[in-house]
């Protein structure tokens, strides 16, 4: 039995949790250490849709044996083609602060 982690993309199915009988996909945000059943846990994070964009948060409880592990969350700016602005040879600017007394 592993516990999904953060940043995981898992298929939340029947097998779950009877509440699930319309899979859904899930990104985990955090698994709570709260006490439950032997094999259940509580997790926080989005529902997802089938472009992978979060369409609502949930808490949801869960079988861990029933849940499926699909991936890691894509980087969002992979899909936009967004990345960061950088240039080669040049290093970011630094503010270094002094105190004078």
């Amino acid at each position: 039995m592993v516990l999904p982690r953060s940043g995981d993309v898992i298929h939340v199915t029947k097998a779950a949790s009877v509440q699930f009988a319309s899979p859904m996909l899930f990104r985990v945000i955090r698994v709570h250490d709260w006490p439950t059943y032997e094999g259940w846990v509580w997790l926080d994070g989005y529902e997802l849709n089938s472009a992978g964009d979060a369409v609502e948060r949930r808490s949801i409880f869960v079988q861990v044996s029933g849940l499926r592990p699909v991936g890691k969350a894509p980087d969002p700016r992979a899909r936009n083609g967004r990345q960061p602005a950088t240039r080669p040879g040049v290093l970011p600017n630094r503010t270094i602060r002094t105190t004078n007394r």
